[in-house]
């Protein structure tokens, strides 16, 4: 039985750069090895046949929202009914994997039973169909030395936890900001390891435009993302990396670091993921932001 299930619900694939960066991440996965299977979900053009040609499994009938995009709970609903996988990891399907993906996954579950594992990624352009053979990670990583660019710790590509975590979801739109900041917010709340892998994790985003998006635009700018927001329960459970309560350095689960920024942080945050108040939070917030909540005060946003 596979012990790692990832899935992924990938763009259409009439953009040739998207089908092209897309079929690079999914062979990425596969070269993983047998402990890992892929499952993709949706119905997107070219969706089915590259899954036909990468030989992995594809569940078409994923719930949506009234603009017809494919909903974040359908899709790890159908990931966790349609694989026995102990580990899954919903990944983007623009990201390249390593071998220390796998490794990650399973030196978090030997150390934590509810836990969710996030990184940082490197940016790099790819233009071309890769050839995964013998050497192409070191060259992978040879190019990233060269010409990557490490993302800020904003966003997250990738999320890995066990089967039994992340069961009952809001309906969040897939492509869209603030779902995935949320996935962090639960994972505090719920008192779950929370563990920043960036240093164990290389992965890599394959640069790509939003074309794939109405009119063009980053997906932080369209209404889907203010109804995503809502739905997590406001802008104080856009959570980023910062949030993570643990590390994974050489194999092992730490403590984050302790910084400044991360002090006042948890600060900040104590009453929503201790004292379960949003109210509360409200408060801490304006005390540490001053100025922003003013203004969002002003907006009517909560």
């Amino acid at each position: 039985m596979p012990k790692l299930a990832i899935f992924s619900a990938p763009k259409p694939f009439t953009n040739p750069h998207i089908a092209t960066i897309q079929r690079n991440a999914m062979r990425s996965w596969l070269e993983l090895g047998p402990e890992v299977e892929v499952i993709l979900v949706g119905e997107e053009v070219g969706l089915a046949e590259a899954a036909a040609e990468l030989g992995v499994r594809h569940l078409p009938d994923v719930r949506r929202n009234a603009e017809g995009t494919p909903l974040v709970s359908s899709i790890f609903d159908m990931a966790r009914k349609n694989s026995n996988s102990p580990l899954l990891a919903y990944v983007n399907a623009d990201i390249l994997l390593l071998p220390d993906f796998l490794d990650s996954a399973k030196q978090v579950a030997q150390s934590a039973n509810n836990f969710l594992v996030v990184g940082q990624r490197w940016d790099l352009d790819v233009r071309e169909r890769m050839e995964f053979s013998t050497g192409w990670q070191d060259q992978l990583l040879l190019d990233v030395k060269k010409r990557a660019r490490r993302h800020v710790a904003t966003g997250s590509d990738y999320f890995i936890f066990p089967r039994s975590c992340f069961a009952d979801m809001p309906d969040f739109a897939i492509g869209r900001a603030g779902w995935d900041n949320w996935m962090i917010y639960a994972a505090r709340y719920m008192g779950w390891a929370c563990v920043d892998a960036s240093e164990a994790i290389q992965i890599v985003h394959q640069d790509h435009d939003y074309s794939h998006l109405p009119g063009n635009q980053p997906h932080y700018k369209l209404p889907e993302t203010f109804e995503n927001i809502r739905l997590a329960g406001g802008r104080l459970t856009i959570f980023n990396l910062l949030d993570a309560d643990m590390r994974l350095v050489d194999g092992k689960l730490l403590p984050a670091k302790r910084t400044s920024a991360k002090f006042w942080r948890e600060v900040e945050i104590f009453p929503l993921i201790r004292l379960k108040s949003y109210w509360l939070g409200q408060l801490f917030y304006a005390i540490c932001h001053p100025r922003k909540a003013w203004y969002y005060f002003r907006q009517g946003q909560r």
